[in-house]
């Protein structure tokens, strides 16, 4: 598998064991920008200033703190967080199995390839297996000093290691506090005539970053010594609801 190995470890459950190399499945290339001195054009670097004195304050002198109530805070030493780190392990220790259709999309976080690390058996079996049952393993490891929760899954015939999120860091739908908008007959009607003639199969190359599309060509047309046209944002009114059929026919008639 091409990349870079980020992390070995071993996927372990029950007398299994699969040793496997740790690839990133997810590259993330972005346009940056750097802060300069406008006036001699030279690179910004941040410093802590102290609110008080209004000054640097040096990373020996630097300290962490946890505010209890505004302007009172509990101090901690560094010592005193190295306890709180996980034991390092080379470990992805399977808890449970579970229906693959069960993992919600609002706990799926970061995905990682898993390679084979031995020519020895084990890894195509894992694939065949979770492919077959359709399960994922939730599973949990340490790396880098921080401990993660996970979902092994199985797909090509390749394993992939996606971080959870943990329960309490949802936030629930009633938080949003949505109001009942009755739907007459017709406007189901035609919404659903709507979104059938527009249903495709997914196909991620047909969709590009726009941004960063205009962010280089923005940087090229500088390069060139070329002038920059600045446009105006072009902003869509929201449709009201007595509005919502006859916008829906509207809608209809394009794709028609």
């Amino acid at each position: 598998m091409a990349g870079t190995t980020i992390w070995k470890g071993t996927i372990h459950f029950g007398e299994t064991s699969v040793p496997v190399k740790l690839h990133a499945a997810v590259k993330e290339e972005r346009i940056q920008f750097h802060l300069l001195h406008r006036g001699d054009l030279v690179r910004l670097h941040q410093l802590m200033i102290c609110a008080y004195e209004k000054k640097p304050v040096p990373v020996e002198a630097q300290t962490r703190g946890f505010e209890v109530e505004e302007g009172k805070y509990l101090l901690v030493d560094p010592e005193e967080l190295e306890q709180t780190v996980p034991e390092g392990s080379r470990l992805i220790e399977v808890h449970e199995f579970v229906p693959a259709g069960q993992l919600l999309p609002l706990f799926l976080d970061h995905v990682y390839y898993l390679e084979p690390d031995t020519v020895l058996g084990g890894y195509n079996e894992l694939v065949e297996a979770l492919t077959e049952l359709d399960v994922a393993g939730v599973c949990g490891w340490t790396m880098r000093k921080r401990s993660y929760l996970g979902a092994l899954q199985a797909r090509d015939r390749v394993l992939r290691l996606t971080t959870l999120r943990y329960a309490d860091e949802l936030v629930s739908v009633s938080a949003l506090g949505l109001q009942e908008i009755p739907v007459t007959d017709k406007e189901l009607e035609i919404g659903s005539e709507l979104i059938s003639r527009l249903t495709a199969p997914f196909q991620p190359e047909k969709f590009v970053n726009e941004h960063q599309q205009k962010l280089q060509a923005l940087i090229e047309k500088k390069a060139r010594g070329e002038k920059i046209a600045l446009l105006r944002p072009r902003l869509l009114e929201p449709t009201a609801p007595e509005q919502l059929l006859e916008a829906l026919e509207a809608s209809l008639k394009k794709v028609a």
